[in-house]
């Protein structure tokens, strides 16, 4: 790990980073592959986090030998979606750092492997604290978005959309997966990584500048970011 350097914009994860849906992914994935007597492990999970719906759910079906297509199985997910979404909580610290920032007026925005139609499920009940970003870049079925993580694409386009577009070491990327912390590093950003403490971290530690238990841990200060008042 690389000793922090000061940012000037900041570019967000979402699923397992900001909100709780890791967990409900976790409950809807088995629900659906429970039909076919199959469990959704956490090795399967931890290949096909921060990746695109389409490549994401062929991950699911080749490693599990699912008799379904990926059009029947993106139905199947989504009616369980539909039901667990929309009760989604912030994890700690999510909204405090997110309403620092904003309020300090360093950019904020989002940079996800979700689609339209799952943003717009997961945000509904918080759309108070999701309007503070200054964009969010929707990986799932935004055009300009090639490749999803850990591709650095994501990060790149999400930088771009600054009025400024800042250079990529001035950028300071938070993510969950093993996947984000790749592409922030690939993109040239500083990442902090917040893994579930499940995941292994031999291999991609070495990509992140700072690992931390929670959002709760962070200090601003470390990058030249306005510190907690309080």
């Amino acid at each position: 790990m690389a000793a922090p350097k000061p940012v000037s914009h900041v570019i967000f994860d979402m699923d397992g980073l900001l909100i709780d849906t890791e967990r409900l992914y976790t409950v809807a994935t088995n629900t659906v592959c429970s039909q076919y007597g199959k469990e959704f492990t956490w090795e399967l999970k931890e290949k096909q986090m921060g990746k695109k719906e389409l490549e994401s759910v062929k991950i699911i079906i080749e490693e599990l030998q699912l008799p379904v297509s990926p059009e029947e199985y993106i139905e199947k997910i989504r009616a369980e979606h539909v039901k667990l979404f929309p009760t989604v909580p912030f994890l700690p610290g999510a909204v405090k750092l997110v309403k620092h920032l904003h309020s300090n007026n360093i950019p904020i925005a989002i940079a996800t492997g979700s689609n339209t139609f799952g943003f717009e499920l997961k945000t509904r009940n918080h759309k108070d604290v999701f309007n503070l970003f200054h964009h969010v870049v929707k990986s799932g079925d935004d055009p300009e978005v090639k490749n999803g993580k850990p591709s650095p694409d994501c990060f790149l386009v999400c930088k771009k959309r600054f009025p400024d577009d800042p250079p990529s070491e001035k950028v300071l990327v938070f993510e969950d997966a093993r996947n984000g912390v790749l592409a922030a590093h690939a993109a040239g950003m500083q990442v902090v990584w917040v893994p579930d403490p499940r995941a292994d971290r031999t291999d991609t530690s070495q990509f992140a500048t700072v690992i931390l238990n929670s959002l709760e841990e962070f200090k601003l200060e470390d990058f030249g970011l306005p510190p907690y008042s309080i």
